[in-house]
């Protein structure tokens, strides 16, 4: 069995099932294009672990009840049906359910009133796994504690799958939440790619390339579950991802920067590496805080700051930077005030940023940059149109790195 589940899963998922099965993390973001077939993959996931554990139960939720039928209850059926079990499960219609021979049961429900998920009772065992499929759909995370706290509680062997194809728009609130995971988190991405082509089928196969022909852009997001902006974006060109050691240790040159900042701007460090040849931008490391001293950022920092590495800092605050130098951080300085506000150095710098090959933000280190760099839009005036002009806030991150990558963008990015 353990080998016959594998051929039904793209390779792509193959790790990730040795993760889930060794219940590694708690919760399980699948994101991806259409065809990348991770509703599948979860509903062998749901069906496998109900075998594995005799006490274990299931719930899946859409966002409206009345697509549950022919989407999550039709997918569970489908891997019930592939792995050769039909006759060790009922299906039922009113309600939604489907029973395996010991009475576990996989309930389907809607979000409609996520209140109502209160009153759900088992009769035998737990919910082992709870399943929030087209993740983007529902209006956000409050709506999910509150019916995470209302199934899973008192159980903390629960696993909980996320799967949605991510909107087009940074500002979602679904490609918000996704850069901000923790140890608890385990995020995969997948397109059709990674599948088998005969899975799919040639038709499927040629309206996606019909689309990359004619529409590229709504190629990537449909097809390659890609965050295309709205249009707005100031920078269209980033990576967030994991970023290996590897990677890192194959960069040459690495830069600091700091923003100061107390509350509510936070003070902000950023560490990048920069790859000249490939004209590639990393941010591979960061440290955000609030309320917290020049002594106790400093601590807080003190073994990340090498001489090797220059440290580049807001110049507005003078004082600060001789704080730095007092502890033992002799070589910080002040970013040239022509970097801070001097006219056209922002537009500048911003546009250097915007026309490298690619920013690369390891969304695990560097949450708070990630999501700076990937919802910044440009100025809009009172109509709400966008103008060639930058928005000073929630750019705190992103003036840090400018002033850590100052001494190359202003010799013209080389």
């Amino acid at each position: 069995m353990t080998y016959y589940i594998y051929d039904n899963m793209a390779r792509s998922f193959w790790d990730a099932y040795d993760d889930i099965k060794a219940f590694k993390h708690s919760e399980y973001w699948f994101m991806g294009g259409r065809g990348s077939t991770k509703s599948s993959f979860i509903s062998l996931c749901i069906i496998m672990g109900v075998l594995r554990d005799p006490e274990a139960n299931a719930i899946i939720y859409r966002k409206v009840g009345n697509t549950v039928k022919d989407s999550v209850y039709a997918q569970i059926a489908w891997a019930v049906d592939k792995l050769g079990l039909n006759r060790y499960f009922i299906f039922r219609r009113n309600p939604l359910e489907i029973i395996y021979a010991t009475g576990q049961r996989i309930m389907f429900r809607g979000a409609d009133d996520p209140l109502k998920s209160k009153s759900i009772k088992l009769e035998k065992g737990y919910f082992k796994y709870l399943w929030f499929e087209e993740l983007s759909e529902f209006r956000g995370m409050e709506d999910i504690r509150s019916i995470r706290q209302s199934v899973l509680r008192g159980t903390d062997r629960a696993i909980t799958f996320y799967s949605y194809n991510p909107p087009r728009s940074a500002l979602s609130w679904v490609n918000g939440e996704a850069l901000t995971g923790d140890q608890t988190r385990y995020t995969h991405t997948s397109t059709y790619l990674d599948v088998p082509p005969e899975w799919l089928g040639a038709q499927f196969i040629d309206i996606a390339e019909s689309l990359k022909r004619t529409n590229p852009q709504a190629y990537r997001n449909e097809y390659l579950g890609v965050v295309t902006g709205t249009g707005g974006n100031v920078f269209e060109n980033v990576e967030a991802r994991t970023v290996t050691n590897e990677e890192i240790a194959s960069l040459e040159w690495f830069y600091q920067g700091i923003d100061w900042g107390w509350f509510p701007d936070p003070f902000q460090w950023v560490r990048c590496g920069y790859d000249s040849t490939r004209r590639a931008l990393y941010i591979v490391d960061e440290y955000r805080a609030n309320k917290k001293s020049n002594q106790e950022t400093y601590e807080a920092l003190k073994s990340k700051l090498t001489p090797e590495e220059s440290l580049i800092c807001d110049s507005a605050e003078v004082k600060s930077i001789a704080d730095y130098r007092d502890y033992g951080c002799v070589w910080a300085r002040g970013a040239n005030k022509a970097v801070i506000g001097g006219k056209g150095s922002v537009s500048y710098s911003m546009k250097w940023l915007a026309s490298l090959s690619k920013i690369v933000i390891d969304a695990d280190r560097c949450p708070h940059s990630a999501k700076e760099f990937v919802e910044y839009e440009f100025q809009k005036n009172k109509q709400g149109e966008y103008i060639d002009g930058y928005v000073d806030a929630n750019n705190h991150a992103i003036d840090a790195v400018r002033y850590a990558m100052s001494t190359v963008w202003r010799r013209g990015g080389e």
